[in-house]
């Protein structure tokens, strides 16, 4: 499995950002074909104190070829150039090979 996480800095204007992302955004994220999962984590804090980062996006495929086919794919295009418009300054995307999850013996 792998997945594209995409985390976003914080908006000036957080509510705009969010009604925009969960009504426009993630809608055309869920178009994606191959889509397995979407997570969206908004984040409210870190270790030191205030979080870095506001928002991130984790949308999982089943391999590498699942997924670029999606991003390649007009909704990938639709919703690639839909994150661009809204926060493309805001946005850093990264792929990721998911590792197979192992119970930790304790």
């Amino acid at each position: 499995m792998v997945k594209l996480v995409a985390i976003y800095k914080h908006s000036p204007d957080k509510h705009k950002f969010d009604d925009y992302y969960d009504n426009v955004h993630t809608p055309l994220a869920r178009k994606l074909p191959g889509l397995r999962r979407l997570e969206v984590a908004r984040c409210f804090a870190s270790p030191g104190g205030e979080a870095r980062y506001h928002l991130v996006a984790e949308m999982y495929f089943d391999d590498r070829d699942a997924m670029f086919a999606a991003l390649k794919s007009a909704e990938g295009k639709a919703a690639g150039k839909d994150v661009m418009t809204f926060a493309g300054d805001l946005v850093h995307m990264m792929f990721a090979d998911v590792a197979d999850g192992q119970a930790i013996a304790r």
